[in-house]
């Protein structure tokens, strides 16, 4: 089943809290690597193009500094320079090393995100506070959901769903299921 693909692998354990009383799981889920780890792609290739124009004024303040004796014209591009390898190279590490806690789950009451990096971190939505959702296609059977619920409650991203058509078709059934309950 092409379904099963978008499961977490059998080895690794998504450790979700306890369901509430009769609760079922209808679905969950990982992002796709890759996916997951570019998403921010744009922020690197920036960051790349930042590095580049950091490391010239760095090496124009070593230049300067040599000649003129202001030693501080070295240490004015080192923060810019710092920041700009972040959105280079360190905001993909994080993202991959965080991909390891990130799951998804739809079960019959709730949506729950679980993620963060050294402390997982876990935000649900109640299926009937949901009002609207988004799929935002990023390739073929790849896609990122959005999820809205009513004006106090968090938007949930699923980011780098694979195979998303199983998780909308549950959200767009509770929908349905509240419009005609409302």
């Amino acid at each position: 089943m092409a379904e099963d693909h978008n499961f977490p692998t059998p080895g690794v354990e998504i450790s979700w809290p306890p369901l509430l009383p009769e609760e079922k799981l209808q679905w969950e889920g990982r992002p796709a690597p890759r996916c997951y780890t570019f998403r921010q792609w744009r922020h690197a290739l920036f960051g790349l193009f930042l590095t580049t124009v950091c490391s010239v004024w760095l090496w124009l303040g070593v230049q300067q500094a040599a000649e003129q004796g202001w030693p501080w014209l070295v240490w004015v591009p080192l923060p810019f320079l710092g920041y700009a390898l972040w959105l280079a190279f360190g905001q993909l590490l994080v993202a991959r090393l965080e991909w390891a806690k990130v799951a998804y789950a739809v079960t019959d009451r709730r949506i729950i995100v679980q993620h963060g990096l050294f402390k997982p971190c876990l935000t649900a939505l109640e299926l009937e506070r949901l009002t609207w959702f988004r799929l935002q296609p990023l390739g073929t059977e790849l896609g990122t959901l959005r999820i809205h619920g009513e004006a106090s409650d968090p938007v949930l991203v699923l980011h780098c769903i694979e195979y998303p058509r199983r998780p909308a078709e549950l959200l767009e059934a509770a929908i349905k299921s509240i419009q005609a309950n409302g």
